[in-house]
């Protein structure tokens, strides 16, 4: 059975997307550059900024990317007020298992800055063994982020679950040779997951630890 659950952040442990949306597209005006649909940010959420600032705006200037990061940022972090919450059951889920024995972890797109900032917000921190962020690694749907977490924690791939809500997490996944669960109230629609043959499709949080129960008396 899984020893080690790796969570995306974003859209699985805490409902952001209309900030990042938002955040973004303030990012954009700002520079002047094209206007971005709802729609196209969300499809970017889960990549790391220089990649998802690429996606979003073909072909675009190398020399705008640091700006938009820094506008992006700014809005993120300091200056954009769309509220973001923990999904529901979130703390006390993760709470449970980490009591009964689970090593968890964190594999996002955010920035270090980022995801210390929430860290700090939630007071989740103290929950998770490791993590990953996006600026410190290869930006998924590339592996290196979960081997590295693997090999931090002396696991095998076998031993470990990623779970997130877009394709770039469970491809991600997939690529690093370890199973996925897909969550479908995050940011990419549920048909775009189940591609990746997830063992377990959740539709709200709690959903994970009462499956865990049921799979490991399987066994």
């Amino acid at each position: 059975m899984y020893k080690l659950l790796i969570f995306d952040w974003d859209g699985t442990v805490i409902d952001s997307a209309a900030r990042i949306v938002s955040s973004m597209q303030k990012a954009a005006r700002d520079l002047q550059q094209p206007e971005l649909s709802d729609a196209a940010v969300r499809n970017i959420i889960g990549l790391g900024l220089p990649e998802a600032i690429q996606a979003l705006i073909p072909g675009v200037d190398n020399a705008i990317i640091p700006l938009m990061r820094e506008r992006y940022g700014y809005y993120y972090l300091d200056a954009d007020d769309t509220p973001t919450a923990l999904f529901q059951g979130v703390e006390q889920t993760l709470s449970n298992l980490k009591q009964k024995g689970y090593r968890l972890a964190v594999a996002t797109g955010k920035s270090r800055r980022g995801l210390d900032r929430v860290f700090a917000d939630t007071g989740l921190e103290y929950l998770f063994e490791t993590s990953r962020c996006a600026d410190e690694t290869t930006s998924k749907p590339h592996p290196h982020m979960l081997e590295e977490i693997l090999q931090e924690t002396g696991l095998n791939p076998s031993d470990a679950v990623m779970i997130g809500d877009t394709e770039f997490d469970l491809e991600m996944g997939v690529r690093a040779g370890m199973d996925t669960i897909a969550v479908s109230y995050g940011a990419h629609h549920i048909d775009r997951l189940t591609q990746y043959n997830p063992v377990l499709i959740m539709h709200q949080f709690p959903d994970l630890e009462d499956w865990l129960a049921k799979t490991s008396s399987n066994h």
